[in-house]
């Protein structure tokens, strides 16, 4: 058993791809194993999500401000998600870029998306479940968004007309965004 771990054009960010086996009864992999994704450093996690989603939902673009700040693994076992994180660590080198890896349950990919980074996804699929370990529990009075059409991102999200939910459509711009990343020592 094991994980192929690829980190994207922003290298923080790394795309896992399990080994599975199959045969004619089924498949099997292993989803999450501590001592894999501790030596490549990422977790450890304290807790799971799970959503349910229709196609063209998009959520995002989410965080949580430190010192809470989460990490999130996240999976797609059934449907298929456009998967997007935006480096909002002031004094990086890619602030305000982003990434984006598509998430299914025919390739079984997760896509780590660590503290310092803004996350969001839509689906592709008529349905999509998406599941994700967080690295902490969360923290409504930490909890924050930007806009994911924010035109200084220049996020090429796979859908004309997202469906969004009320707090989505109100998400400031990066620009006006509370965010407390930076490389290095974090703000607290």
């Amino acid at each position: 058993m094991g994980f192929e771990f690829q980190p994207l054009a922003i290298p923080e960010v790394v795309l896992v791809t399990p080994q599975r086996f199959g045969d004619d009864r089924g498949m099997f992999m292993e989803t999450f194993k501590a001592s894999a994704f501790t030596e490549h450093g990422i977790g450890p996690f304290v807790q799971d999500n799970h959503s349910v989603s229709a196609r063209g939902v998009l959520r995002g673009l989410h965080y949580q401000l430190n010192p809470q700040a989460q990490g999130k693994l996240v999976r797609c076992p059934i449907g298929k998600i456009w998967d997007v994180a935006v480096d909002i660590r002031q004094g990086s080198p890619t602030f305000g870029q982003w990434v984006a890896a598509t998430l299914d349950d025919e390739r079984h990919q997760m896509l780590w998306v660590p503290e310092g980074f803004a996350h969001g996804f839509v689906v592709l699929s008529d349905t999509a479940h998406v599941l994700y370990k967080t690295t902490r529990e969360y923290v409504a009075e930490l909890d924050r968004g930007m806009a994911y059409d924010d035109p200084t991102l220049g996020i090429d999200w796979p859908v004309d007309e997202p469906v969004l939910s009320d707090k989505d459509k109100r998400q400031p711009r990066l620009a006006e965004a509370v965010h407390n990343f930076t490389v290095g020592p974090a703000l607290v």
